[in-house]
């Protein structure tokens, strides 16, 4: 039995590309489809182009995801354009962000409304792509966010990114010693700095709002989201000051506020004190309120341990 040639029409043509671009098609692309011009076609960057004044359009979409928008603005700045510093973040997972989307071209461009240019010619091994869409690398994302954002950020977003395994084989003191006099350098060292001194990730918006705290008060930092025995069990606890046998557990609502959670926090408190651990409890309010009164907690907990 013959087969039967399959057609495809320009609409299907269509969809295809856009189900390949995040939901969206750029019109070269679609012309090369054999599709023609709709008027019903949505811009998702308004008051953007490219040199040749292309459009990236909507199809069979309302509302257009971000990785669409992104999607829109690499395209539409041609070859070896990539997605970098905070949308980069963002798409990588280690920082929230909306505002105007931030690409790294070869060429020199002006910066519109919409879509804000980095000027870079970046090696092979500096970009990749992650979801379809060309991206910096995950270290050298945060070498660019190093010179965009505050120590405290970028030591926020570097923690996120060993939470999620995010690690590539380019490091960060590799990419100091290649771009030694880049933005952001010195912002980049002290985190690397602190990084080491301060081992573990933070899980929570509370963790990361502690460690600036710490700093702040200039108390010693402990290690984070650490390992511990207790009674042939592993558990975790927030923050381990080992020497000092003091643990810090930071209470976020969405984490502890349930009856159970409640019940089992006060279980694991009880036994740990048993075996000569001290347990400090911190809530937000409390960090926010009081901050004054918790450092002061702190630093006589830490410092009973010298008089020992």
């Amino acid at each position: 039995m013959r087969g039967k040639l399959q057609t495809h029409s320009p609409d299907a043509a269509i969809a295809d590309i856009a189900g390949r671009q995040h939901g969206g098609g750029f019109t070269s692309a679609i012309d090369l489809a054999g599709a023609r011009r709709r008027r019903d076609r949505r811009s998702i960057a308004p008051g953007t182009s490219s040199s040749t004044s292309s459009w990236f359009y909507a199809v069979g979409h309302e509302a257009i995801p971000r990785e669409g928008r992104w999607m829109a603005a690499v395209l539409m700045d041609g070859a070896r354009s990539v997605l970098s510093h905070r949308s980069a973040a963002a798409l990588w997972g280690m920082a929230a962000f909306s505002g105007a989307i931030e690409i790294t071209s070869p060429r020199s461009t002006r910066s519109r409304k919409a879509i804000r240019r980095h000027c870079a010619l970046l090696p092979p091994d500096e970009v990749t792509v992650l979801d379809g869409i060309p991206v910096t690398s995950v270290h050298r994302t945060l070498f660019d966010y190093a010179g965009i954002s505050s120590v405290d950020r970028l030591e926020a977003a570097a923690r996120e990114a060993e939470f999620r395994r995010l690690w590539d084989r380019l490091s960060l003191p590799a990419l100091l010693a290649r771009h030694p006099g880049h933005r952001g350098s010195v912002n980049l060292r002290l985190c690397l700095e602190r990084l080491g001194r301060t081992p573990g990730f933070t899980r929570s918006d509370l963790e990361e709002r502690f460690l600036p705290f710490l700093d702040r008060f200039g108390l010693p930092r402990p290690h984070l989201n650490a390992r511990l025995g207790l009674q042939g069990q592993s558990i975790e606890v927030d923050c381990l000051w080992r020497n000092e046998r003091l643990i810090v557990e930071l209470d976020s609502r969405a984490a502890h506020e349930t009856r159970s959670a409640f019940e089992t926090d006060r279980d694991r408190d009880r036994r740990l004190q048993a075996k000569g651990w001290r347990v400090i409890r911190v809530t937000w309010r409390q960090l926010h309120d009081e901050p004054e009164r918790i450092a002061a907690d702190l630093r006589s907990f830490l410092e009973e341990y010298k008089r020992m």
